[in-house]
């Protein structure tokens, strides 16, 4: 055999894999700018776990009718380096759509949101149940967060959970979410409400933050009514300089249900339970806050409203009756309540 038939030879399966290749490489350029998925079909969710890998992410982008075959998407994916970029969250997303698009969106992790508000006067498994409701997270998890110290030692080196500070406020989460990082927001929110804008006033204060917190998730607990919270505050206030017991229900209330033995109602036995948070039977701030706390309660747990009334009572429309006296708080308690009472 000549030397030059040999190289021809030689060149020939060289070639052919030149070939394979041009033709595979142009079969990939025109997989990635094709459209796939049929228009007007509406939105498709998609959920990439953490840590999925390329293959693992082409499959489901397969499953869901997005782009196929997932042989192609996975070897377009580690072409352009996204299969080491793509954002775990859950998507809603669009078809048709090009396989290019698509690693688009993976790309950028704009996945898809809720809302959720969360309302004054929660306790931290009050606001882990709603979370976990929404989507947001595991509630195991929330409950796990939520009991990180480290995120408000600074502010309360005696906390040992963040009850009070969960702040409650309307977020959009993206979904699902780490619990850990819920907690963060939680907290930087009630710092960039509360904590730091009203630093003034608080080292101004006679109490701590802890016992401001405290106070302030009793007037929430206590009154829907922005307009009453410092009135409120300053009975609690008062009564704490004389040294009274706050007989503060809510008190009561949490006391039960971190025993398991809250079935909604209160009753007169409930008031003599022995329990560090019953504010009937020990004196002083309970031992730490009993619930999320909105700015206008903390405002007035700051500032209480200290016009010389001891007592309230409700009048059962959401407002309440402010008493000096033990007298006047007696007929307002026949008028508002006792009296109701027996005409039903």
């Amino acid at each position: 055999m000549s030397k030059r038939r040999a190289t021809r030879l030689l060149l020939m399966p060289l070639a052919a894999i030149a070939l394979v290749g041009l033709a595979a490489g142009l079969g990939l350029i025109g997989f990635a700018f094709h459209p796939q998925g049929t228009r007007g079909q509406g939105p498709v969710q998609m959920e990439v776990p953490a840590g999925a890998h390329g293959r693992e992410i082409a499959r489901l982008v397969e499953q869901h009718h997005l782009v196929a075959p997932s042989w192609m998407f996975a070897a377009l994916l580690r072409l352009t380096g996204a299969h080491r970029e793509v954002k775990a969250g859950k998507y809603e997303l669009q078809p048709p759509l090009t396989p290019l698009e698509l690693i688009r969106e993976l790309r950028a992790g704009q996945s898809v949101t809720t809302a959720v508000t969360l309302p004054e006067g929660l306790t931290r498994l009050e606001t882990a149940q709603l979370l976990a409701e929404k989507g947001v997270a595991e509630q195991t998890e929330l409950l796990a967060a939520f009991a990180d110290v480290s995120l408000i030692e600074d502010l309360d080196p005696l906390a040992s959970d963040l009850e009070g500070y969960l702040f409650p406020e309307t977020y959009r989460f993206p979904l699902p979410f780490v619990a850990r990082r819920v907690a963060q927001e939680l907290v930087r929110t009630f710092r960039l409400r509360f904590a730091e804008p009203y630093a003034a006033e608080i080292a101004a204060s006679e109490r701590s933050l802890r016992e401001i917190v405290t106070l302030a998730s009793l007037v929430e607990k206590e009154t829907g009514l922005a307009e009453e919270r410092g009135r409120i505050a300053g009975v609690f206030a008062e009564r704490l300089r004389r040294g009274w017991l706050l007989q503060c229900d809510p008190t009561v209330v949490y006391a039960l249900k971190m025993e398991g033995r809250w079935d909604g109602n209160i009753r007169k036995a409930d008031l003599s339970f022995d329990h560090p948070y019953n504010t009937y039977r020990h004196a002083g701030l309970p031992p730490g806050p009993i619930a999320s706390t909105g700015l206008s309660a903390l405002v007035a747990a700051v500032e209480p409203d200290v016009s010389g009334a001891l007592y309230f009572v409700a009048k059962g429309d959401g407002s309440h009756q402010f008493s000096r006296t033990l007298r006047e708080h007696q007929r307002a308690v026949r008028r508002y309540q006792i009296g109701p009472a027996r005409r039903r």
